[in-house]
């Protein structure tokens, strides 16, 4: 799902006519007291669903929000920006065939969602947001955590930080790699399943911390590959922390080693396919290992 996040002006000119019309009314002052419905403030028009077509299913994560807008992050990484007005349908998953309708004042950040869109050009409008109901108690706990939450969050994450602070030295408890297709950094069903499933492990292992490195195989440029392997970091990182509910408090810094430290060799398509990789390791400092 790779959107660009489209210009605010250019989500309102649909129509030749609807912009002249919207001239026309911005430079005359109306009658009787009768504003055109077309209008909002700063000049700018609502958008004239009736010019617009179907747009794709836009799922993701709200990772920001401002005025009539959200910007959604998907799994690998990548951000949409999709707009919403009071036609937006909002629904929450209850359960088994069933849901309830609230409103975008109940659109959080940190929130999963599916979105279904019309669209205009790059312009993306929700027409249906949808999500579940436990992601949504989720989300609202976080924005609304009480000061006994948050004190024992700041609690913990000191803690681990003075016991991990002075140590350089790790035993590695288990390591997943994941794969990547050629130029790619978009996680795979099967990677994403991997994910999960050494997350759930890890939160097994008492004081576990998790580094994320990303790799390429000899496939371009220095710099090229640099930028892919930490953009292949950083979406296992977020598919981790949103997906899989790794606390990123027990996450150390991230990096790309390009083509460095292969795992096989670059002369075969087999080895390339090896090295396109991120290592997800679980450790635990050696001075606190066991206790």
């Amino acid at each position: 799902m790779t959107t660009t996040q489209p210009k605010r002006a250019g989500m309102f000119l649909l129509a030749a006519a609807a912009a002249s019309v919207s001239a026309i009314a911005v430079a005359q002052p109306q009658q009787n007291g009768m504003q055109d419905p077309n209008i909002i403030v700063e000049g700018e028009v609502v958008p004239d669903t009736s010019a617009m077509t179907k747009g794709p299913e836009v799922k993701g994560i709200i990772t920001a929000r401002k005025g009539d807008k959200m910007k959604i992050t998907a799994d690998d990484g990548t951000s949409t920006v999709v707009f919403f007005n009071d036609a937006t349908t909002v629904k929450a998953s209850t359960g088994l065939f069933g849901s309830k309708k609230l409103t975008t004042e109940n659109l959080l950040n940190g929130l999963p969602v599916t979105v279904k869109t019309m669209q205009a050009g790059e312009t993306l409008l929700a027409s249906q947001i949808t999500f579940r109901n436990g992601d949504f108690k989720t989300a609202k706990m976080i924005r609304n955590g009480t000061a006994q939450g948050f004190a024992e969050q700041t609690a913990a994450t000191a803690a681990l930080k003075g016991r991990m602070g002075d140590i350089d030295k790790y035993n590695i408890k288990a390591t997943t790699n994941v794969y990547f297709d050629t130029g790619k950094y978009a996680l795979t069903p099967q990677a994403k399943a991997e994910l999960c499933q050494a997350a759930s492990m890890a939160n097994g292992t008492e004081n576990a911390l998790m580094l994320v490195v990303g790799y390429t195989d000899s496939v371009g440029d220095e710099e090229y590959n640099q930028t892919l392997s930490e953009k292949r970091a950083a979406s296992v990182i977020n598919f981790l922390q949103q997906q899989c509910r790794w606390a990123p408090y027990r996450m150390l810094t991230p990096t790309g080693m390009a083509e460095s430290d292969p795992a096989a060799d670059n002369s075969t398509e087999e080895g390339k396919a090896q090295n396109r990789r991120v290592a997800v390791n679980v450790l635990v400092s050696k001075a606190i290992d066991g206790l």
